[in-house]
């Protein structure tokens, strides 16, 4: 495993596991437990993706130290403000029935966001939290405020894919010091990405399929990768691009792939909507998660 030091001083391995679409139930839980032992230390998880509960569930019935794992979870934007987010925070724990959140990240750049942050920063100097990074956060002036507190982010975690590479955030971003996080790093699944004809003749040259010469390329961008899957063989093949390099021309000819095909499951329009729908039916998964 490769792990990057972030601005505040701790690490994180650059390979996680992301739990967005896990189920809360025990088909869940096994297929953590399952990444568990093939090596996985670092999961993802967020309020609204429902399945904390198990996260935690797993990593302690997993008989590894708590301080073997990073585990991250992120306050939806309807949590947002001081007093509601430490109660979110709050609330988040009891979930999760970890002692500590090694990262907590803002799930997107709307409403109070900075009344979120200082109750972040107040759990961070309990010891609840240990690191506060943002999500969704891709206007530059947004970033400039939140970084101008006393507490910069860690980490951006942004849509980001050959497709859609956010070198210009990304490159942003390093000059505060806060590094790329991917998530949906292989595209959503899309048939055109998975089966990309110029990242196939790489994956042949290499002996590796199309989603390792993906991942392998976030790796190599210096991004944090966080890949979901159900499929026990391919959480193993996603782990295993560890032993192998793309050279400096492949990573030019996957440069050349940005912008081919515009992907967002989360459209600018849709986002306002979605977070009020949203911030309705979290009291049914907090229900779910008791």
């Amino acid at each position: 495993m490769i792990y990057l030091t972030m601005n505040d001083g701790r690490k994180i391995p650059q390979l996680g596991f992301g739990c967005y679409g896990i189920p809360c139930n025990e088909e869940g839980k096994k297929a953590i437990a399952e990444a568990i032992k093939i090596g996985y230390r670092h999961f993802d998880t967020a309020h609204v993706y429902e399945n904390e509960k198990i996260v935690g569930e797993a990593i302690n019935e997993s008989g590894l130290p708590r301080e073997d794992f990073f585990v991250t979870s992120k306050l939806w934007p309807t949590e947002f403000g001081y007093k509601k987010s430490k109660k979110a925070l709050d609330e988040m724990l009891k979930r999760i029935r970890l002692d500590y959140l090694d990262m907590v990240l803002l799930h997107k750049e709307t409403f109070d966001y900075m009344g979120a942050w200082h109750a972040l920063e107040e759990y961070q100097e309990k010891g609840l939290v240990k690191s506060l990074g943002v999500s969704n956060f891709e206007t530059k002036k947004k970033i400039d405020i939140i970084s101008a507190s006393k507490t910069v982010p860690t980490v951006n975690q942004l849509e980001a894919h050959p497709y859609r590479q956010q070198r210009e955030l990304d490159a942003y971003g390093k000059v505060k010091g806060i590094i790329t996080q991917s998530w949906s790093p292989l595209g959503h699944g899309l048939k055109e990405l998975l089966f990309d004809p110029t990242i196939k003749a790489i994956a042949e040259n290499h002996n590796k399929t199309i989603a390792q010469i993906i991942l392998r390329w976030h790796i190599q961008m210096g991004y944090i990768v966080i890949p979901m899957t159900m499929n026990y063989e391919h959480m193993r093949q996603n782990f295993e691009i560890f032993d192998f390099e793309l050279n400096s021309s492949e990573m030019e000819i996957l440069a050349e792939l940005d912008g081919k095909k515009k992907l967002d499951t989360m459209p600018k329009m849709f986002w306002s909507t979605a977070h009020w729908l949203q911030g309705f039916s979290l009291k049914r998964i907090d229900k779910a998660q008791k």
